[in-house]
């Protein structure tokens, strides 16, 4: 199969994943709005659904993520650029883009951004780890290693 070829399947396959997590989202958010709309009962039923609405929120924060990276693959498709590292600017290899088709880095890059905590996670520093049990021990990423 040709890379263009590749990457045609690899649309329709971002584009199925698109409207799945539109779906998802969809219903997440009312499940949410009807969950909120129904708190009564004792403070077990209150505790309960204080923990599923945390879950759901999450679960509807990780889906809006994974959705804005679908989309703006599709459109770094529509604009020709898909495929090619945000990084070095070399074609993104398809056994990568097969397991995550909406990566902009090839590997070597990925790794490096992580490293330098560019990698999704531009507002959160990764240059320093803080063990959450000793807030006096710093963890440098290379010691992680």
């Amino acid at each position: 199969m040709s890379r263009k070829d590749a990457i045609l399947s690899l649309f329709l396959v971002l584009k199925k994943r698109r409207d799945a997590l539109r779906k998802a989202l969809a219903g997440d958010m009312s499940l949410l709005q009807e969950l909120r709309a129904q708190s009564s009962g004792d403070s077990v039923d209150s505790a309960s659904s204080s923990i599923n609405d945390e879950i759901s929120s999450q679960l509807v924060q990780v889906e809006t993520r994974e959705l804005a990276k679908v989309e703006a693959a599709l459109l770094r498709m529509k604009k020709g650029a898909f495929g090619k590292c945000e990084g070095c600017k070399e074609q993104i290899p398809m056994a990568r883009l097969n397991a995550l088709p909406y990566a902009v880095y090839c590997y070597k890059c990925q790794v490096n951004a992580e490293r330098q905590g560019m990698a999704g996670n531009a507002d959160v520093d990764w240059s320093k780890l803080v063990d959450s049990v000793n807030t006096d021990t710093e963890i440098s990423p290379e010691g992680i290693e």
